[in-house]
């Protein structure tokens, strides 16, 4: 367990986020649309629709970016807020991804990844909890990405919606996005 949550720590440090960015067609052009489309039917097992589990093996074989296959709960978020972005017309209901929603997914996909990233920075023991020691420790770093905090510890009661004592990923996710969280050294340019 500290093997592998180091080596994930210390590969967070050192993501391209322009290789990552590149390898997810999220643009409105011609090209971007082309591309997205072509990896949707690379994803699908050919029935018109994305599962979870075509999503988690396609981010392995076809996009090959270890990071976010490692990354599971950043999928599985985008995963369930894409496929709840709109109404299905598949006879197969809300539960899978079609390819009008795929842009949005790639796009949570992106988002999501970074939230992660940022979570696993705060995170140092690897629990995949957030402590309010680990919150206070990281106060700087944090600052950086979300602007001051006047109150760390009535911040962190905010984020901790649960009441559990700590932070899980989706109450830091929640909290990121209502303070567009934003890490410093990733590259914000994903319209490719």
């Amino acid at each position: 367990h500290y093997y592998i949550t180091n080596n994930l720590r210390l590969k967070m440090a050192e993501i391209d986020w322009t290789a990552i960015n590149a390898k997810l067609p999220t643009g409105s052009d011609p090209a971007s649309k082309a591309r997205r489309k072509k990896m949707f039917r690379d994803f699908d097992n050919g029935n018109g629709i994305l599962s979870l589990a075509e999503v988690d093996k396609a981010v392995r074989d076809i996009l090959k970016i270890d990071e976010i296959f490692n990354a599971k709960p950043a999928i599985l978020r985008a995963f369930q807020i894409a496929k709840n972005s709109t109404k299905s017309k598949h006879e197969s209901g809300d539960d899978y991804i079609e390819l009008r929603e795929f842009k949005f997914f790639l796009l949570s996909l992106r988002q999501y990844f970074e939230y992660w990233v940022a979570f696993c920075r705060t995170d140092t023991d690897g629990d995949r909890r957030i402590s309010l020691e680990e919150f206070t420790k990281a106060r700087s770093m944090i600052e950086v990405w979300v602007g001051p905090i006047a109150d760390i510890g009535a911040e962190f009661a905010k984020i901790d919606t649960n009441g559990g004592g700590t932070i899980l990923f989706d109450e830091f996710c929640e909290w990121a996005i209502k303070k567009n969280l934003d890490l410093e050294d990733d590259d914000d340019d994903i319209a490719m």
